[in-house]
Parts: structure tokens; C-alpha cells; sequence
């Protein structure tokens, strides 16, 4: 079995990675082969928009015209048997990264060529925040939404916030290890 965790995160050693590597920990220990992409040290482009309604060939084909590496990445988790999404909190909505990211997944999965390996994909989010922590929640909701809308089958959003990330290790690699199980079922 094999699992894709992508990050939002530029720091590889922060809060969201803690986070990101308990599930990754949880995953590994049910035998699961798991690779970690990083979306600020990757080129992914915002959605360009492309005809006047706002569209592309993402509608009619389920790909993307810009040439960067979101067709790799999008082929990565149609390949994973499960995917993790890390996100460190800003203004309690989801990083630049990850948003330029599942913007595009979201409008190439509107046509069924797109949602092939996407669609029932068992997944799991956490969203860390740092500061205040309060806008983990709203977070949480904002990445439900536009997984759900990619088709995915979310499991778990999970939020978390500097002062509790410690508290949470445990329970974030247990969500590794549930992830895995109800993946092989």
C-alpha cells in the first residue's frame, strides 16, 4: 500500500511537519510506503482562469494546460492509496501553496477523466496553526470542502494549534494508522 502526504509548508522541520510525520508515523507502522512533497519548494501555478467563463480544458478534459509540476503530483495521488494533507494555518484558511494546488485538482476533477484515482480515496487533513491556533477550525472546514468537492473520502480533518501540537502527536498517528486500516479494507 502506498500514501502521498502533501504539504503546504516551507519549513520541513515546523509544526506542520511534526504533525505531517506523526501520520506519516501511524501509516508507516501498518506497513505503508509513504512520500512527502512539499508545495513551496515545488512549481505549481495558480489557476490561470483560461477561457472568458473562467474555464479550460480542465473542464473538458480533466487535465491542465500550464506546465509545471501539478500533472506530475495530481498522477502521484492517483497512484497513492491514500493521502494525507498538511496545512499550516493562515488567517485560518488553508496556505498559497496548497491553495494554488487544490484549485487546480478541484476544476480538473469536474470531468470524469480528472477524477479517475482521485474519486472514494481515503484521506486525511490537519491543519496547524501557529499564533492564537483559533482558526485551525475554520481551516479544517475550508480543506473539507474542496477534498469533498475533488471527490476524495475524507476520514478526519484535524485541527491543531501550537499550544495543544504535543498533546495531539498521539492522536495524529493513530489517524496514520486508522488511514491505513480503512484503506486495505
Amino acid at each position: 500500500m502506498k500514501a502521498i502526504c502533501i504539504s503546504g509548508s516551507r519549513n520541513p522541520n515546523g509544526q506542520t511537519a511534526s504533525a505531517a510525520k506523526a501520520i506519516i508515523d501511524g501509516l508507516s507502522a501498518e506497513g505503508v510506503q509513504c512520500e512527502q512533497f512539499f508545495l513551496p519548494a515545488m512549481r505549481i501555478e495558480r489557476c490561470r482562469q483560461c477561457d472568458e467563463r473562467g474555464w479550460g480544458i480542465c473542464r473538458t478534459e480533466g487535465k491542465c494546460v500550464i506546465e509545471d509540476d501539478f500533472a506530475e503530483l495530481a498522477d502521484r495521488i492517483r497512484q497513492a492509496d491514500v493521502v494525507v494533507f498538511a496545512n499550516p494555518v493562515y488567517f485560518a484558511d488553508l496556505s498559497e501553496s496548497l491553495r494554488a494546488f487544490l484549485d487546480r485538482l478541484r476544476r480538473v476533477t469536474r470531468h470524469d477523466d480528472g477524477k479517475t484515482g482521485i474519486v472514494e480515496t481515503p484521506t486525511v487533513g490537519v491543519c496547524v496553526a501557529g499564533g492564537g491556533g483559533g482558526g485551525a477550525p475554520f481551516c479544517c472546514m475550508s480543506l473539507e470542502r474542496v477534498l469533498a468537492t475533488c471527490g476524495f473520502d475524507v476520514l478526519d480533518m484535524i485541527a491543531v494549534r501550537r499550544q495543544n501540537l504535543q498533546a495531539k502527536l498521539a492522536r495524529l498517528e493513530l489517524a496514520g494508522q486508522s488511514l491505513a486500516e480503512d484503506a486495505g479494507k
